[in-house]
């Protein structure tokens, strides 16, 4: 998904959520907020497995989110050696 398209679900996500948001605000007062309960650990499974909070959660999400992104600039933080040999393979390229 190139970046534009992102841009443009983004924006269509948005107004899909304040087009619903609008008519719920003036029907009835907000509930109060409640966390779901956090997942328990399976027998046999480490002391580790299971987030110890939301921000735990929140955090690895994050963590997920940023190497996913590294991913994303890898073409661009490989361009410089490409660009060395980019004319030769281009003319292979042309020879085939």
């Amino acid at each position: 998904m190139t970046k534009t398209q992102r841009l443009l679900a983004a924006f269509a996500l948005a107004g899909a959520a304040a087009g619903l948001a609008a008519p719920a605000a003036s029907a009835a007062p907000p509930a109060p907020l409640t966390l779901p309960d956090l997942p328990t650990a399976a027998p046999g499974m480490p002391a580790g497995a299971t987030p110890a909070s939301v921000q735990d959660i929140g955090a690895k999400v994050g963590e997920g989110a940023n190497q996913l992104n590294q991913l994303m600039t890898l073409p661009d933080q490989l361009q410089p050696a490409i660009a060395p040999v980019a004319p030769l393979v281009d003319l292979l390229g042309a020879i085939q």
